[in-house]
């Protein structure tokens, strides 16, 4: 009973007197943790000051390093375009091509120079000491890596005395546990760490930061930088001092003013509380009375100000929601009539996540092949709640449903794009702090909505635009595709005056396979060609079913050699084709005649030039198949 009467008597006190008690609580308890925060940071700052310092040093070191790989990639470039050494690379001469990298190195200052090829080093040249190679692949007229080629132009000695030289630190290079270089005698003798770190050697402390690379044969080099400096205990002593009289100047200075505000703020508060109760109730109307002229009276006056701004500003939130909504179902309905599938995505977030006030928003649709879900569009600051919106969006593609989750006081909503049996993609929204409202969760699954619908539009028009140039069976270009794309090659090769190549391919005896074995097997023959076929063309290449089992490929930027090595390529791919037969034990296998020609040197127009390629083909023919015959 004496507790509760203490406790009666404590909430009877007068506001001044309570104020009093409880800003000198608030003044006294921070003051003495700020005291210690000061002081821990005083001697913090000392440190902080030589790690800034350290952090420069290695800043230089490491444009020091890039400086250092730039010369020895220009040397580098230089060396892998020597024709001698080319030469000899290709011919295996490996006597020869140390001795023109000899001369090599000596003329362009390099420290060392190392070749490697399939089985290993070729030649190695220069100083074992030598850091921080540049790398370049060698490549042959036929795009293949002849070798691997490694410069560096500084020995570790070197790079070490110039990095002490712009940090005044003491420089250690080390190659695994080996030490190369160092500016300092001891420094065999320590074991130094990765990263940044602090040392206390010999009763001194050192400060490290080491700078890991790649070196010869992928050996792993390090640069450490070591700085003797030490906080200075006067300049840390005399700053605790001069924060002390701070601290206590303060204390005695927000002690007084306590006592002098708490007389002045009783009435005032009490009329102001009542006020602001009234408009945290949704009031207003309602106004705050003024007295004076100091602060209180012109906050009363803001506190009437903001009153009325708000019941404006309430009413214009109101028109302008209705508005929004408005807007959002417009745009919701022009979704339909867009056939640009990332656009139309793209369209989608930004109008869900402005629409429902959002934070970030994702659209996501799954990978055909692969049968992956891979962001296609973003919108606003994903970061935050991408665990959010990735639960939301698990959830509406396992159910194929709608979808809300709440993940660490974060909302998302997804809304599942269908497609023929299951989900083909998402849309998904989140923000923090606020729950969606209803309206909102109504407005973002009308445009999700809107936008399926849509995507189910582009999908039925890329359909009719695929079969309107695909051959159904084997996948690739039909006849009229075919047609329309080497007319426009064959333009195109004229304008840019460029090679323009075309392979005519059929298999032999493709009649006793659907004989012997029906037309399903024959299809099946078919489709496994062409499957070889298109793995075995670059981008820009365009294979086609030319009719029945002839197919054609035309080949731009490709002059006859490389049509013909082309052409081989393929032939023996196919001939190494095993189809199986169900039903039967053997595997059906198939070759393939193949005729070749080029605009440049058998044709001028499209036509002769399918023409004089035709001819190569029945001339492969004629010659016993399983053949490549060039265009005469």
């Amino acid at each position: 009973m004496r507790r509760r009467a203490a406790g009666v008597r404590w909430w009877r006190m007068s506001f001044r007197t309570r104020l009093t008690l409880f800003f000198a609580l608030i003044v006294v308890v921070p003051m003495v943790a700020v005291g210690l925060l000061l002081f821990r940071l005083i001697g913090n700052i000392e440190n902080s000051k030589q790690q800034a310092e350290l952090n420069a040093r290695r800043g230089t070191a490491g444009a020091l390093q890039a400086e250092v790989r730039g010369q020895a990639d220009a040397v580098a470039r230089a060396i892998g375009r020597d024709r001698p050494v080319a030469a000899a690379l290709r011919s295996g001469d490996t006597a020869a091509l140390r001795a023109r990298l000899q001369v090599l190195r000596r003329q362009e200052g390099a420290a060392r120079v190392v070749l490697t090829g399939d089985r290993g080093v070729l030649v190695d040249v220069g100083a074992r000491t030598a850091i921080l190679p540049a790398t370049r692949d060698l490549i042959d007229t036929g795009e293949r890596r002849a070798g691997r080629l490694q410069v560096s132009t500084v020995t570790a000695g070197d790079f070490a005395r110039r990095v002490a030289r712009l940090t005044q630190d003491e420089v250690v290079v080390r190659r695994d546990d080996q030490v190369l270089a160092a500016t300092w005698p001891r420094a065999a003798t320590l074991r130094l760490p990765n990263g940044e770190k602090r040392l206390d050697i010999d009763g001194e402390e050192y400060g490290v930061t080491t700078i890991p690379t790649r070196g010869f044969a992928g050996a792993h080099t390090a640069v450490s930088l070591l700085d003797s400096g030490a906080s200075e205990a006067t300049d840390a002593q005399r700053g605790r001092i001069l924060a002390s009289l701070i601290l206590l100047g303060f204390f005695v200075l927000a002690f007084t003013f306590a006592v002098i505000v708490s007389r002045s703020l009783n009435a005032q508060v009490t009329s102001l509380l009542d006020a602001a109760r009234q408009l945290g109730r949704g009031d207003f109307g309602a106004q705050v009375p003024t007295q004076g002229r100091d602060e209180f009276a012109q906050l009363a006056e803001e506190f009437n100000r903001m009153s009325a701004m708000l019941s404006s500003r309430l009413e214009d939130l109101r028109e302008e929601r209705r508005r929004l909504r408005e807007a959002m179902r417009r745009v919701g309905d022009t979704f339909a009539s867009s056939l640009d599938r990332q656009r139309l995505l793209t369209i989608a977030v930004q109008t869900t996540v402005e629409g429902v006030d959002a934070d970030a928003g994702r659209a996501s649709l799954r990978d055909p092949i692969a049968g992956a879900v891979e962001a296609s569009a973003v919108a606003g600051v994903l970061d935050p709640v991408e665990s959010a919106i990735a639960a939301a969006e698990a959830g509406a593609l396992q159910s194929g449903r709608p979808s809300e989750v709440t993940v660490d006081g974060t909302d998302a909503l997804a809304h599942p794009l269908p497609a023929g049996g299951g989900p083909a993609g998402v849309v998904a929204v989140a923000r923090r702090g606020r729950p969606f409202a209803e309206h909102e969760r109504e407005l973002f699954h009308y445009l999700a909505g809107q936008a399926a619908v849509s995507l189910q539009n582009v999908g039925l028009h890329e359909m009719v635009e695929r079969q309107a140039v695909t051959d159904e069976l084997t996948g690739l270009s039909n006849r009229r595709r075919f047609d329309e794309l080497l007319e426009a090659e064959v333009e195109r090769a004229r304008r840019f005056d460029q090679p323009l190549g075309l392979v005519l391919m059929d298999l032999d005896d493709f009649k006793a396979i659907n004989d012997s074995f029906g037309h399903q097997v024959g299809d099946q023959v078919l489709r496994e060609v062409a499957r070889v076929l298109r793995a075995s063309c670059r981008e820009i290449d365009e294979p086609a079913r030319y009719g029945g089992e002839e197919l054609a490929v035309v080949l731009p930027g490709t002059d006859l050699e490389g049509a013909q090595r082309f052409a081989e390529r393929v032939r023996h791919e196919v001939a190494e084709l095993r189809v199986p037969v169900q039903g039967a034990a053997a595997m059906i296998t198939v070759t393939a005649s193949l005729g070749v020609g080029t605009l440049r040197d058998n044709a001028h127009d499209p036509r002769s030039l399918v023409e004089a390629t035709d001819d190569a083909l029945y001339r492969a023919k004629r010659l016993g198949k399983n053949r490549t015959v060039l265009a005469a």
